[in-house]
């Protein structure tokens, strides 16, 4: 089993909480409050610029060439995500640019940049595999009755298509190469793992704006 397996499979509780988190479970269903949806589009939009970022820096600090070619691949494929996030705006009437990040996102994108600048690119690759393998992983689980013919099918359809499965393979095949090679498995685990518990309370914030104001959510 590779190290990227190894990972998901020893956090799969905080998975399956995701999966079953009122938040996912109203995507399925369609019932997710529509503001609940914009809140999250505008701080996910926020991340996945984060997320790019570090995509580049790792890139920046990979040792070979091909490395530096596939981190690339990957930001791009973010920008693509990005492009999506935009038309989202723009039906649910979010103005992007006016985005303030809540702490729950502000606590993972400082994470994923702080990790990106300052530790090795295994390190790196460990805190972003979560984001990308829980989404497919998530993706596939609602789809897997079918598309839901509802405002939140084209969020299922993205995540559980083939086009999405071979980036999530791609960065699980750069932190079982990088991951291995850096020998700093302790430290690996953990980002894995915080970088799961953030997914966690990214759901769970964008959930609680519809009990309080954004401004207070958490």
């Amino acid at each position: 089993m590779g190290l990227a397996e190894q990972l998901w499979q020893d956090n799969q509780a905080i998975a399956i909480a995701c999966l079953e988190h009122p938040f996912v479970q109203g995507l399925a269903t369609g019932s997710l409050p529509p503001s609940v949806f914009a809140y999250y589009v505008g701080q996910d939009a926020f991340f996945l610029e984060a997320f790019a970022r570090a995509y580049s820096v790792a890139a920046a600090k990979v040792p070979d060439w091909q490395g530096f070619g596939v981190f690339h691949e990957l930001a791009a494929g973010v920008l693509e995500e990005l492009k999506l996030h935009q038309g989202y705006a723009t039906t649910w009437g979010v103005d992007l640019s006016a985005v303030q990040p809540g702490p729950a996102t502000r606590r993972y994108t400082d994470f994923l940049l702080g990790t990106a600048w300052s530790q090795p690119v295994g390190q790196t690759a460990a805190a972003m595999s979560p984001c990308m393998r829980l989404y497919g992983f998530l993706g596939q689980s609602l789809a897997a009755q079918g598309i839901p013919d509802h405002q939140y099918g084209d969020w299922i359809a993205t995540y559980s298509s083939d086009d999405f499965t071979p980036l999530v393979q791609q960065l699980a095949n750069l932190l079982d190469q990088y991951g291995r090679a850096e020998g700093e498995q302790a430290a690996i685990a953990a980002a894995y793992r915080y970088a799961m518990l953030c997914e966690r309370d990214f759901f769970e914030a964008a959930w609680q704006t519809q009990f309080s104001s954004p401004d207070a959510a958490e």
